[in-house]
């Protein structure tokens, strides 16, 4: 299962660390900036009425600990990035040896292998069953047209669409809530550091690859994008734990990789491979997971992801060149979507640049108004979806009629036209592949708003971008059709299918595009199918805000790199134009969802503070020994993820800060029953009796629950030696720093923990501990109103 359960505390409400790994009741020995060295240690009088000031008391921190996963509320929490480098990890690094440290190397390299592999297997499986699925649901329904029983045509067009639609809500709603949507936002958030339940689960991953699949074949205006993305990050995830157990999938070989940091670059290695597999775009994946995903970077990520997604292109290639032959069934043009418009030769001269800014500059207004129309959306499904299953369902099934209503009823507005004479093309279209579809038309004519509304995505999206014959689709169609188009993407997202944003916007871009380049005609030198991809470019600038791996993206999936100069620009406009207005749309939804995202800037009133004035109190500590009672109660009692660790007398001369342990560690070593009935350093002997591996981050649902102890009353009162497991280089800042700095350092470093220290002598060495919460807007401006921006 995905490293969602490997949580490092217990599943029963006292234990589980949701989000943040402080605040709530303390049980201190030494509160923030008031504890005096007597009441550092935890004994049993400090334990009931903990010695705090009165302004450190008032001090918690009430950030929100819960998330929306997918279409479900969880409780979230902090990934551990930082190596903890304790007795236990230094010795076993110095034991490795060279074959072992090839070994790992090499499994890294394989393991990225088997991710593009995977990605670009599941990808074509995917377009495979929509296209055979969707296909026969279209032909079927055109053949009873083409015998004038319409009503019965509608009712097995609809009656599909109905099926597929509860087939996809019902594995959301039921097997993995955390599926729904496009899966993106739930990414990002990991990627900065954010974890929680069943967001990469093999289940999650289960129903991601089939909801996707009956989604998008039951003629939802959603893409499969989003999905993907999604889809191989759980495939990086489930690999990089070594496995499943709960579900039979276990390989110890992969014991390397359990900790967050190398999941977290697998995982991005998979993001990145789902893009290149959606748009068959290997280098737009890299630029995608680089600057939408990803939250740290480095060269040999680089590579990695590089790598993987050269797979995912060969992969899907080889597949390609087999379904050739006839092999795949209704598979054929459709399906890996590669919009070739590269016929006409796109020269334009300096008026044109004028409509392109135009173009640019609507995509970003629309964009905008797509993105505050898709929040308003999802919160008030937020508020069905928490009726219950039953409720997402009901909700999946009503947009489905919606959009079969719309998908089948519009093209009866439409005049048929009469096919034209200098088309190459087969007119009216046999199958279900080509601009002509002959819907209610006579012969020798086709319906352009059927064209577009009875075919899959995919192909009304090749269609858009045909070029050659401008009068294909009327201005009334593309009105049409943007506004459907517009309207149903919007009230689409958030029901409870997989379900991405991609294909919506780029339908919608590319019928406006289209839209003005016949409205100039003859004024502009570009053709209209050129004006449907600049349309696309622009809406998509307008709702993502990305430019670099939007730009190449596009390139790559459509062949335009004669394009490039007016591609760059338009997605320039339109980002800038929408920048004025809000944020993008995955941003958005990021915020919407409550994750507690760190930016990679700080906000500009976090300068006028200082780390000490956002910690909040009171802080538990233990000494270097401490008692088992302790230990204990503390786990029971709190929520904390990390204990400042101190030294007293006799084991330093004065009280000095040791390091930091973890939860999960403390669990580990509470298990392995190595007490003492003084209270004395024994490091040396459990350095034989432990290894790093016992310590390592468990996979789902694995780990050592607080449950799982047996400590009996005798062994309460003995004590354990705590410094072979306390990460004695942990990160921290001195409590006079500016809580900007402050921030981009945590952000930067991928820290869970961040201890703050007392700038002066004689006071206890540790004043508190900083997390991703404390960096919150909704935490600091709530301690300091005064600095809340002005309308």
């Amino acid at each position: 299962m995905g490293e969602r359960e490997e949580v490092q505390n217990n599943n029963n409400n006292n234990d589980i660390e949701i989000g943040v790994e402080r605040r709530g009741p303390s049980l201190s020995s030494s509160s923030s900036r008031s504890a005096s060295p007597e009441s550092r240690r935890i004994t049993s009088s400090s334990l009931k009425e903990p010695l705090l000031l009165p302004h450190d008391a008032k001090r918690t921190n009430q950030t929100s600990q819960l998330a929306i996963i997918g279409a479900n509320v969880c409780p979230i929490e902090s990934l551990d990035y930082e190596i903890t480098e304790n007795d236990l990890f230094k010795q076993d690094w110095r034991s490795r040896t060279k074959n072992e440290i090839l070994q790992y190397v090499f499994f890294k390299w394989t393991l990225v292998l088997i991710i593009g592999l995977g990605t670009g297997f599941v990808a074509f499986f995917n377009n495979l069953a929509v296209e055979n699925i969707a296909g026969f649901k279209l032909l079927f329904t055109n053949s009873l047209m083409l015998k004038d029983k319409y009503f019965q045509a509608f009712a097995a067009y609809a009656g599909c669409n109905m099926v597929l639609a509860i087939a996809a809500a019902g594995l959301c709603a039921y097997i993995s809530p955390a599926a729904a949507g496009s899966g993106i936002p739930e990414v990002k958030a990991y990627l900065n550091g954010i974890d929680a339940h069943s967001i990469l689960a093999p289940s999650t991953l289960f129903v991601k690859i089939f909801g996707s699949i009956f989604g998008v074949a039951a003629g939802y205006v959603v893409g499969k994008e989003g999905p993907m993305v999604h889809t191989g990050a759980c495939i990086a995830s489930l690999l990089g734990q070594g496995g499943s157990r709960k579900y039979g999938l276990t390989w110890k070989w992969l014991r390397y990789f359990k900790n967050d940091l190398d999941r977290r670059d697998l995982i991005t290695c998979g993001a990145a491979a789902g893009v290149a597999a959606a748009f068959r775009a290997p280098v737009g994946g890299v630029l995608f997971a680089l600057e939408e995903v990803a939250s740290w970077w480095r060269s040999a990520l680089l590579w990695r992801t590089f790598f993987t997604t050269a797979v995912v292109a060969v992969v899907l290639r080889t597949f390609i060149v087999f379904c050739r032959g006839g092999q795949c069934g209704l598979f054929g043009e459709g399906g890996l979507i590669m919009f070739d418009v590269n016929s006409v030769n796109p020269s334009y001269r300096i008026a044109d640049l004028l409509a392109v800014i135009v173009l640019g500059m609507i995509g970003g207004i629309f964009g905008s108004l797509y993105n505050y129309l898709v929040d308003k959306v999802l919160r008030t499904y937020s508020i069905i979806n928490e009726r219950g299953p039953v409720f997402k369902v009901l909700l999946a099934i009503i947009i489905s009629l919606l959009t079969s209503c719309c998908s089948y009823g519009l093209p009866w507005l439409s005049k048929c036209i009469p096919c034209p004479a200098s088309s190459g093309d087969q007119c009216p279209t046999v199958g279900r592949y080509g601009n002509f579809k002959s819907f209610q038309c006579p012969p020798n004519h086709y319906n352009d708003l059927a064209s577009l509304f009875m075919t899959t995505n995919d192909d009304a999206i090749r269609n858009l971008f045909s070029s050659g014959f401008d009068k294909e689709f009327q201005l009334s169609t593309l009105i049409v059709f943007f506004a459907a188009i517009y309207c149903l993407g919007i009230i689409t997202y958030g029901i409870a299918v997989p379900s991405g944003l991609f294909i919506p916007v780029i339908l919608a871009g590319a019928s406006y595009g289209r839209l003005i380049g016949t409205l100039l005609g003859s004024l502009s030198d570009l053709d209209v199918g050129f004006f449907a991809l600049l349309g696309a470019a622009s809406f998509l600038g307008g709702t993502m805000r990305m430019t670099v791996s939007l730009c190449v993206i596009l390139l790559e999936l459509t062949n335009g790199l004669l394009m490039l100069p007016l591609v760059m620009l338009v997605l320039l406009i339109s980002k800038t134009v929408a920048d004025c207005f809000n944020k993008g749309v995955y941003d958005q939804i990021v915020e919407m969802k409550g994750f507690p995202f760190l930016e990679a800037h700080a906000e500009p009133y976090m300068r006028n503070l200082i780390a000490s004035d956002v910690v909040s109190g009171p802080l538990v500590t233990f000494s270097g020994v401490e008692k088992v009672a302790n230990i204990l109660y503390a786990l029971k009692t709190t929520k904390h993820n990390g204990f400042p660790v101190i030294d007293e007398p006799p084991f330093s001369d004065a009280p000095q800060l040791c390091g930091l342990v973890l939860r999960s560690h403390l669990l580990v070593l509470l298990k392995g029953k190595k007490f003492t009935k003084q209270r004395m350093a024994i490091g040396s002997n459990m350095l034989r009796t432990f290894n790093a591996q016992d310590f390592d981050k468990a996979g789902s649902g694995k780990g050592v629950k607080l449950e799982d102890l047996d400590i009996k009353e005798e062994e309460l009162e003995m004590y354990v030696d705590l410094h072979p497991i306390v990460n004695t280089s942990p990160y921290a800042v001195v409590e006079t720093m500016s809580l900007a700095k402050a921030a981009v350092l945590f952000r930067q470093l991928g820290l869970r923990h961040m201890l703050v220290t007392p700038r002066m002598p004689g006071r206890p060495p540790v004043v508190g501990i900083l997390t991703r919460h404390d960096f919150m807007s909704e935490h600091v401006l709530g301690l300091y109103p005064q600095f809340q921006p002005k309308k």
